[in-house]
């Protein structure tokens, strides 16, 4: 319900979608910044569990509307349409107030952009305080909850902690995954090993 809720207001709210993608660490800065606030709000008013519910709904609506993903890409809005657009989006997915009260910023200060980064912020601050740590994991395909399950027991017997699984689909990578816990980065892809191999080939030539 909520992410079709958030498709049906993309859908209409969006004209045309533009790219406007900047540095990956310049959207993960100010995501950072937003997510830091928005976790101590929620963790002063005692209310991580709704928090979290929140994350989960808008990491949901993100995967599954496309128009909602170009929406926040586009830049033919003005600050006060991404404004409008947030407040909107907030009521129609019935988040709470203080995540409700952030994106209403995050529009109108032009940022909800960096909406995705937002969600992910949020969800490893949310599991540090649970005690646990989050593994983005990039597949060249879905994984099933099994799967999913069996990599987390293995990345908690590396890591020392419980680890929660945010999972990504990349044909791109042909075979194997990707996976980033922390700053530590571990790639299986075969996509990877095919890279490396042709720029030692390279080298030799």
């Amino acid at each position: 319900m909520m992410a079709r809720s958030a498709t049906a207001y993309a859908r209409g709210l969006l004209i045309e979608r533009v790219d406007v993608s900047e540095p990956a660490s310049i959207s993960t800065g100010i995501a950072s910044r937003y997510a830091t606030a928005a976790f101590e709000l929620a963790n002063e008013a005692g209310d991580l569990a709704g928090l979290e519910s929140d994350v989960e709904a808008l990491s949901q609506a993100l995967e599954d509307s496309a128009e909602l993903r170009a929406v926040i890409s586009s830049p033919i809005y003005s600050r006060e349409d991404t404004g409008n657009a947030a407040v909107a989006l907030a009521k129609a997915m019935g988040l709470s107030e203080t995540v409700a009260n952030t994106l209403a910023l995050m529009g109108a200060k032009g940022r909800l952009f960096v909406l995705p980064a937002f969600v992910r912020a949020l969800r490893e601050r949310i599991a540090e305080a649970k005690g646990e740590v989050t593994a983005e994991v990039t597949a060249a395909k879905a994984l099933t909850k099994a799967q999913q399950e069996k990599l987390a027991g293995v990345l908690k017997a590396a890591v020392g902690k419980d680890v929660n699984i945010n999972l990504a689909v990349d044909d791109a990578l042909i075979g194997g995954l990707v996976v980033k816990v922390g700053s530590r980065m571990i790639d299986t892809s075969i996509a990877s090993k095919l890279a490396n191999l042709q720029n030692a080939m390279k080298e030799v030539g």
